[in-house]
């Protein structure tokens, strides 16, 4: 029976780590269904904006308030965390506060001192964003698409963090022997007399239940992060070092469409000779993206990046003039029906079996592609890099040259193009005829 809180702690850490290494491999797998991207060029741009994008929070302090609460929560729940392996170790060897015990008790205090200082700021930086989100209802939280499950996500992950962290001050508050060598306990100490009067072995309890919920409760928060928007605490790194590092107005051209033109411009190319014959088994390349399998994995990556901060569509001007495209909702879809790809394959055995449905239609309206202005105020207001845009050129890309459904204003101008060599609706001969008016 001595060994039995050991046993049992490996066994709940062991489920933890194994039902969220599962949950990982799905993740991976449902990001590979798209197509390659070779991101090998300008790493050390890569390393840069990862460092300065996703480890320093650059682009979310540029709102000062919001930002600089967001950066309290992020510091102060990583690195309070870093006690997690004290917890660990303890858990399985039956140890209690191993650090106190082997690190100088200076530096031990200064630890855990500081751990208690960022638990209390996280505290009130959670409850800001409470309020924001259920009180203030700012207007970027409000959209169609943050009803349901994404409006109780973001509360969840409040009521997560302010949970973990009351269980941490608690934890400390009542473990005798660390309140006795008043060495860290910068916070605590003011907690420890709400317990006072209360026997030896009943404080034991409380700060014994304390370190099981609060161990607990991290491998819960691991898990449940896969079912959440934040997922971007895990990806935002990977996310910001594959992100675009060329011009934000520079388009990717197709490799079939640009092929085509090098053959026509080719003085030397035989214009009778025989197109190359395609493998029987192999399927015509598509223009642009109809479903999620048609994306990158980089635009795939980006869609499970997303925070749902909602500061892509407050910056679009399409949305700001009341149509309907709102950038996040176009990442929302794009991880949705991932998912929905991900539990299909799941159900069948790792196989895809078509369900009669795609990105574009059930999820992305046409209404929303072409609502864009393609100004890239999205792709720059994004906190980790995420590139809706380019999502968004593709499914326009699918419409034009696999369905001819572009809309009438861009049929006559290309039109135009085609007869006049000018977007204008007039013969190349007329063209200067305005400067006789």
């Amino acid at each position: 029976m001595e060994y039995l809180p050991n046993i049992i702690f490996a066994v709940i850490l062991i489920l933890g780590i194994g039902y969220f290494t599962r949950n990982v491999k799905k993740l991976i797998r449902n990001i590979k269904l798209g197509h390659k991207v070779d991101a090998s060029d300008n790493t050390s741009q890569r390393w840069k904006n990862m460092a300065y994008i996703a480890l320093g929070q650059s682009k979310m302090v540029k709102r000062p308030v919001s930002g600089f609460l967001h950066v309290i929560v992020y510091v102060g729940f990583i690195i309070i965390n870093i006690e997690v392996l004290e917890i660990i170790i303890d858990g399985l060897f039956g140890t209690h506060r191993i650090g106190q015990q082997v690190l100088p008790e200076s530096l031990y205090g200064f630890l855990i001192g500081s751990f208690e200082i960022l638990a209390v700021l996280v505290l009130v930086a959670v409850t800001v964003f409470w309020l924001r989100r259920n009180v203030i209802k700012i207007k970027r939280f409000l959209s169609s698409e943050m009803k349901g499950w994404p409006k109780s996500d973001g509360n969840i992950i409040l009521y997560f963090e302010v949970v973990l962290m009351c269980l941490f001050l608690i934890m400390n508050a009542t473990d005798m022997v660390f309140q006795e060598a008043n060495s860290g306990n910068i916070i605590s100490q003011f907690i420890a007399p709400w317990f006072e009067g209360l026997s030896e072995g009943t404080l034991t309890i409380i700060e014994r239940s304390a370190w099981w919920l609060h161990i607990v409760g991290i491998l819960a928060f691991l898990n449940y992060l896969y079912f959440s928007k934040h997922l971007h605490i895990l990806l935002a790194f990977p996310n910001v070092y594959f992100g675009k590092v060329e011009p934000k107005g520079k388009f990717n051209n197709l490799e079939a469409v640009t092929a085509e033109v090098k053959l026509m411009m080719d003085p030397d190319a035989d214009p009778y000779a025989a197109p190359p014959e395609a493998a029987e088994d192999e399927v015509p390349a598509k223009f642009g993206a109809s479903d999620v399998m048609d994306l990158t994995q980089i635009q795939l990556l980006n869609a499970y990046s997303c925070t749902e901060c909602g500061r892509c569509t407050s910056e679009c001007p399409a949305n700001l003039t009341g149509k309907k495209l709102s950038p996040r909702k176009i990442m929302m879809d794009t991880r949705d029906r991932l998912e929905e790809v991900g539990k299909n394959i799941d159900a069948n055995n790792g196989e895809f079996k078509d369900d009669g449905k795609q990105l574009l239609g059930d999820y992305i309206t046409n209404e929303e592609l072409w609502a864009c202005t393609t100004c890239n105020a999205c792709v720059e207001a994004c906190p980790v890099s995420i590139d809706p845009l380019s999502i968004i050129v593709e499914m326009r890309r699918y419409l034009v040259m696999e369905q001819s459904a572009a809309p009438m204003e861009l049929n006559n101008m290309m039109t135009n193009i085609e007869n006049n060599g000018a977007p204008w609706p007039y013969n190349q001969m007329d063209r200067l005829n305005w400067k006789d008016e």
